[in-house]
């Protein structure tokens, strides 16, 4: 089924965000673009501190993943999305390679977001510190870890897969409000983990939930047929529609679904938004708590 998105109807919602709400967001990053550099590549060298591979495992780790994926899932579970008719194992063990990326994404950022500050009174306390800079660098080491992940996708799916076609450029439109979601969490959740301890807690059994209720795994249209209330449930989920419109436009080669794109963008747009605003409030009381 062929169809159009109407970018023009959403131009002035756009043009709002970005002047009033992205762009004040964004001054106190670009003011100190030097220091999150260097939190950022520290954040990338301690995760590999001690190991003789070092960064060489950012690339090692997700090559074993796959081969792992191709092996279990695709040759001995034999699993299949069902989406074309000439689905073949290495298109699931790639579909498979693909969402566990951008699933990994989301619970990276729960994982580490609610201890951040907690880890770090020092930053709180006794200097003078652009404390946002804090989740954001921990999300941009983690942005750096998919970005291999995709890239050494990428190479799959010319070797395996279907190879490149013109529906891939749709790809970064489901990338972008992806980054948004995550980091608005990684600003909300840093905030609220000062205040909250059991949230990260919660936030690991929420990463589990979010694993199976993302279609990673399986095909989002096979759950509306089997349960019904489940699926009322499910398609709130803005991970499950990214997952599932990244396969459709990488190995599928169709369009992403217009409903899901918009979506997508509307909630990371307000997640980001929220996270941040939420950390901006919090802010003045770390230093009481901590």
């Amino acid at each position: 089924m062929r169809y159009q998105i109407n970018f023009s109807f959403f131009a002035p919602f756009a043009s709002f965000a970005v002047n009033h709400l992205l762009r004040p967001m964004a001054k106190p990053v670009q003011s100190n673009f030097q220091l999150w550099w260097q939190f950022t590549c520290r954040e990338v060298a301690v995760r590999h501190r001690g190991s003789h591979l070092g960064v060489a495992w950012t690339i090692l780790t997700p090559l074993l993943e796959f081969a792992i994926y191709a092996t279990v899932f695709g040759a001995i579970f034999g699993g299949r999305y069902g989406a074309i008719e000439n689905e073949t194992a290495a298109d699931y063990a790639l579909g498979v390679f693909l969402s566990l990326t951008l699933y990994r994404f989301v619970a990276e950022v729960l994982g580490i977001a609610p201890v951040i500050i907690v880890s770090q009174p020092n930053y709180v306390k006794k200097v003078v510190f652009p404390l946002h800079l804090l989740p954001l660098s921990a999300f941009s080491a983690i942005s750096w870890r998919v970005a291999v992940s995709v890239l050494l996708f990428l190479v799959g799916l010319v070797v395996w897969g279907p190879g490149f076609s013109w529906q891939n450029l749709w790809l970064p439109l489901l990338i972008v409000p992806l980054l948004l979601l995550s980091l608005g969490l990684a600003w909300g959740l840093a905030a609220l983990g000062v205040f909250l301890r059991d949230i990260n807690q919660l936030t690991g059994a929420l990463s589990l939930v979010l694993l199976y209720s993302s279609a990673v795994f399986y095909s989002a249209s096979m759950v509306p047929e089997k349960s019904p209330l489940i699926w009322t449930f499910l398609r709130f989920n803005p991970l499950l529609h990214i997952v599932e419109d990244a396969r459709r436009v990488m190995l599928w080669q169709l369009p992403p679904t217009a409903a899901s794109l918009v979506y997508v963008w509307v909630v990371g747009i307000i997640t980001c938004l929220l996270g941040y605003e939420c950390f901006r409030r919090l802010r003045p009381a770390f230093a009481d708590v901590l």
